[in-house]
């Protein structure tokens, strides 16, 4: 006869979901706030629609920007923060609309 395996009780420590393990999250959250802030804070990328991400150190940064310098800027301030190991730039420039046919 074979034995089961007991669940865990709630106040058993033995037991860990994955979510629960520290892997690196509190730093990625902590490089997206120091992005966020610091493209918030340049008078260049002030008032644009951009996303910031971090994933595994990796910054993502999305969205609209006006011009191509914008662009520019706000990849190389993604890249100033310390403890960012690439930055994935797929801002997109905001252009004239075109009706659909």
């Amino acid at each position: 006869m074979v034995m089961p395996w007991p669940w865990p009780m709630p106040d058993d420590h033995s037991f860990r979901a994955i979510w629960d393990e520290p892997q690196g999250h509190d730093e990625d959250v902590r490089l997206a706030a120091l992005v966020a802030q610091r493209l918030s804070a340049d008078w260049t990328t002030r008032r644009q629609q951009i996303t910031v991400l971090v994933q595994n150190r990796v910054v993502i940064l999305t969205g609209l920007v006006a011009a191509a310098e914008t662009r520019r800027a706000a990849g190389e301030l993604a890249w100033d923060i310390e403890g960012v190991v690439d930055v994935c730039n797929a801002l997109r420039l905001a252009g004239p609309r075109r009706g659909r046919r």
